[in-house]
């Protein structure tokens, strides 16, 4: 007789009671809360030849985007793959994304995982993973779409249901449905105040929007019920930094960087990013960090001949601009040139984006302000093929405007900063570089 999950999805050589355990792991994951790779180990020990856990475990490694964890990766597929006999179709086609995202394939990888969401609706784990890898490459129309394909078959009995809208909200932030995704987004949090995702969903809303009070407000009303215990507090904080800095509150951004950014220690690349994103947003707008970048850099340093993300490697290179590593710096760029030459998915973003990104952003620190528009202006309206969110590619608006304003082109400057106010009228570094724009030699009369 076959079992499943609480969600009804097929589950073979396993007991009823270590199912349940693995459900709940699941739902630890939904809401990113503590720690769901160490929750399935203890069970893993306890059941060796449970498939899904290690196909679960495969899945969550691999959707850490970070190649620090390729080793426990690879062997945890193939410890998976020793029980494929045992498997059923559904792990089958987990253990097959996994080895596809191990194999730098992380398209195949994304659309193994969307397919698997296809056949069995309400596997909420094959959606987490999908969105995962909508969101490493950049997908937007995806973000969305692959949580709707499956609505339908969920309602508000089905167990999780308000983790599946968190998902969806941040799908339709991502494809400018700022309306629905915010109503989606508070919805899913009233289901389970732990939902950190679907928070972070609403902020992106309130970024994308300019409105920096409000989304300031949501964030730390909301604290009190998704941050503790949570895996994925550093990057609401990080919105909240950004909120600060819109707000001109330089102050208030560094504190958060050193109260909830770099607290834990940038055990992962994902709060590295974080980490470089918001000083290289202080440093560019001309704010003293102290030592800060030292930190960021160090950590940066163990991954800075990896090759693995270009998106990764963008922020790194950030640190090592703002802690003047030029070593790090070299070794960076003749790591992605070697990338750029090689297969999968990672090559085609560091040929199309990744290589004049990092070259574009050297030339910033270097004060080649010309050259850094020359190689940024190419690139930015296609930066989606490298990953992450509309807000996170901001960097590249940012480092443009100030370039422009540096370079003193005045037409170029004035152009880029029409764009950000458009969005953000209220923006107060906007509007200082509006002020700026206004002292360059040579604007037309309107």
């Amino acid at each position: 007789m076959s079992k499943t999950d609480v969600w009804g999805n097929p589950v073979s050589n396993a007991s009823a009671d270590a199912i349940r355990r693995l459900d709940a792991v699941v739902t630890q994951m939904n809401a990113y809360q503590g720690d769901p790779v160490a929750a399935v180990d203890a069970l893993i020990a306890e059941h060796p030849d449970f498939v899904m856990a290690h196909a679960f475990r495969a899945g969550a490694l691999a959707t850490a985007g970070d190649k620090a964890f390729q080793e426990e990766l690879a062997k945890t597929i193939s410890a998976a793959e020793a029980l494929f006999g045992k498997a059923n179709d559904r792990e089958r086609l987990h253990i097959a994304a996994a080895r596809a995202w191990l194999k730098g394939q992380f398209e195949l990888a994304t659309e193994t995982w969307g397919r698997c969401a296809l056949l069995y609706p309400r596997d909420i784990v094959a959606i987490q993973f999908a969105q995962l890898g909508d969101f490493y490459l950049g997908y937007s129309q995806m973000l969305r779409d692959r949580v709707a394909r499956v609505l339908p078959h969920w309602d508000k009995a089905v167990p999780n249901y308000g983790f599946l809208l968190g998902m969806h909200a941040f799908g339709l932030e991502e494809c400018g449905d700022y309306a629905q995704a915010e109503i989606t987004g508070r919805a899913a949090f009233a289901f389970d105040g732990r939902d950190a995702w679907a928070v972070h969903a609403v902020a992106h809303v309130m970024e994308m929007q300019g409105r920096a009070a409000d989304g300031a407000e949501w964030l730390e009303t909301t604290a009190v019920a998704w941050a503790p215990n949570c895996a994925f507090a550093f990057h609401n904080w990080w919105h909240q930094a950004l909120f600060c800095i819109d707000a001109g509150n330089a102050e208030r951004a560094l504190k958060i960087f050193d109260e909830k950014i770099s607290a834990g220690g940038f055990g992962q690349a994902l709060e590295l990013v974080d980490g470089s994103a918001l000083l290289w947003r202080l440093t560019v707008l001309g704010y003293d960090v102290g030592k800060r970048w030292e930190s960021v850099a160090d950590k940066w340093a163990t991954r800075a001949e990896d090759g693995y993300y270009a998106f990764n490697d963008l922020h790194a290179m950030m640190a090592f601009i703002g802690a003047n590593r030029r070593a790090e710096q070299k070794a960076l760029m003749a790591a992605a040139e070697r990338a750029a030459e090689g297969l999968g998915t990672n090559a085609m973003m560091t040929r199309e984006i990744g290589l004049p990104a990092l070259k574009g952003f050297l030339a910033f620190g270097n004060g080649a302000y010309d050259e850094t528009l020359e190689r940024l202006l190419p690139v930015r309206g296609k930066a989606n093929r490298f990953g992450g969110s509309h807000a996170q590619r901001d960097i590249f608006s940012w480092t443009l405007s100030e370039a422009a304003l540096r370079a003193g082109d005045r037409s170029m400057a004035e152009g880029l900063i029409a764009e950000r106010l458009a969005q953000k009228p209220e923006s107060r570094v906007n509007l200082a570089w509006d002020e700026r724009v206004c002292r360059l030699p040579g604007r037309m009369a309107a």
